[in-house]
């Protein structure tokens, strides 16, 4: 994904797939800090600009308010 801050789908289900308690610290903190920025980008992202990949993220991350994913 080119969007400056996003985290593509495939990055945040890799990083769900594995237990916190098979990460090492810095691992859980780079999730943790990339979780954040997506979902500020998300917030700031106008909607009507994403495409339905960041729409179907969203929506199952709760990374952003508007749930439309249609």
């Amino acid at each position: 994904m080119s969007d400056v801050g996003r985290e593509s789908l495939t990055d945040k289900v890799t990083s769900a797939a594995k237990p916190d308690s098979e990460k090492s610290y810095v691992e859980q903190a780079t999730d943790f800090v990339k979780g954040k920025l997506d979902a500020a980008a998300s917030v700031a992202q106008p909607q009507e600009e994403k495409t339905t990949t960041q729409k179907v993220g969203d929506a199952l991350t709760g990374d952003n308010r508007n749930k439309d994913i249609a």
